[in-house]
C-alpha cells in the first residue's frame, strides 16, 4: 500500500456519527500514501436520528479539503429530515456512471458519465429541478424518483398541460428505464406527460398501476401517449389484465385503449 500511486474509492456509508471528510481522509488515508499520484473517489454517509451529527454547509465540507492536493472537490448535503442526511463528496470531473439520493440541494455539476440516478427528498421536485437535472446529466439511462411531497399548486408548471408553452420543456433523450414506485402522483404526470418532460426512448417502467391510470384517463389521455408508446416492459404492483375476449364490455374497451398506449409491451 506504501507504494500505491493510483488510488480509486466508490463507497458508501451507513450509521454514521461522523461524515467523511477531507480531515479524515488526510488522517485516514493518504498521510500513509506518500507515493499516492491519482486520487478519485466518491464517498455518500448516510446518517439517522440516532446517529446525530453536526450539520455544515456546502462551504464548511471544502474548505475540510484545503489539504488535499488531488485536484477540485465537489460536494453536496442532502437534509432529508433531521433523522435522515446524506452527504456526498466526490473528486472532479466525476467519472462514474452512478449516483444515489441526491436532492434538491445538488450541485450544478455536469456528470457526464453518470447513467444511473436515485433522487430522493422530503421538499417536493418541481420543474425547474428536472430542468437543471436534465442539463447535469445529460446521458442519464435510468431515473429512480422517490418524493412523496406534492408539487406546488402555484406556479404555471402545476398545470396539467403546457398548452401556452409557458414553461421549458425537459428533455431526456437517453434515458430508457425510469422508477416510480415510490412517488407521489405529480411525478408521474411529471415525467410522463409530453408537454413538460420528453421520454423519446423510455422502454421500460415502474409504476403504480392505479396512478398510472389516473395520469394516463384510463389510457386515454393524449397528452401522456407519446412518452409511454415506446415502453417495452411494464413494471406494476398488481397484475395487468386486460381481456380482450372478455364478456365484460368496459374491460374489452379499456383493453383496447390499453394495448394502443403500450403496443410494444412485452405482456
Amino acid at each position: 500500500m506504501y507504494n500505491l500511486q493510483d488510488l480509486t474509492l466508490y463507497i458508501q456509508i451507513k450509521e454514521r456519527n461522523r461524515l467523511v471528510d477531507g480531515i479524515q481522509l488526510e488522517n485516514d488515508i493518504l498521510i500513509h500514501l506518500s507515493k499516492l499520484q491519482r486520487f478519485v473517489f466518491y464517498i455518500c454517509t448516510f446518517t439517522s436520528v440516532n446517529h446525530p451529527v453536526t450539520l455544515l454547509s456546502n462551504d464548511d465540507i471544502q474548505r475540510t479539503f484545503s489539504n488535499v492536493k488531488f485536484g477540485q472537490i465537489g460536494c453536496s448535503m442532502n437534509y432529508i429530515d433531521e433523522s435522515d442526511i446524506r452527504y456526498h463528496v466526490f473528486s472532479l470531473p466525476f467519472i462514474f456512471d452512478c449516483i444515489g439520493y441526491i436532492g434538491n440541494s445538488f450541485t450544478n455539476t455536469i456528470f457526464n458519465n453518470v447513467t444511473l440516478l436515485c433522487i430522493y427528498d422530503g421538499i417536493p421536485f418541481e420543474h425547474e429541478f428536472f430542468v437543471r437535472l436534465a442539463r447535469c446529466f445529460p446521458l442519464l439511462k435510468s431515473l429512480f424518483i422517490i418524493n412523496w411531497k406534492a408539487q406546488s399548486r402555484d406556479s404555471p408548471e402545476s398545470e396539467h398541460d403546457n398548452t401556452n408553452g409557458s414553461f421549458e420543456v425537459v428533455q431526456y433523450l437517453h434515458l430508457t428505464s425510469l422508477h416510480l414506485p415510490r412517488t407521489h402522483i405529480d411525478y408521474v404526470d411529471q415525467m410522463l406527460n409530453e408537454s413538460k418532460t420528453r421520454l423519446p426512448c423510455l422502454t421500460e417502467l415502474w409504476i403504480h398501476y392505479d396512478q398510472l391510470k389516473t395520469v394516463t384517463n384510463n389510457f386515454t389521455r393524449d397528452a401522456t401517449r407519446l412518452n409511454c408508446i415506446n415502453v417495452k416492459e411494464l413494471h406494476s404492483d398488481c397484475p395487468i389484465n386486460h381481456d380482450d375476449n372478455s364478456d365484460d364490455d368496459s374491460i374489452k374497451a379499456q383493453s383496447k385503449d390499453f394495448h394502443l398506449y403500450f403496443p410494444l409491451l412485452k405482456l
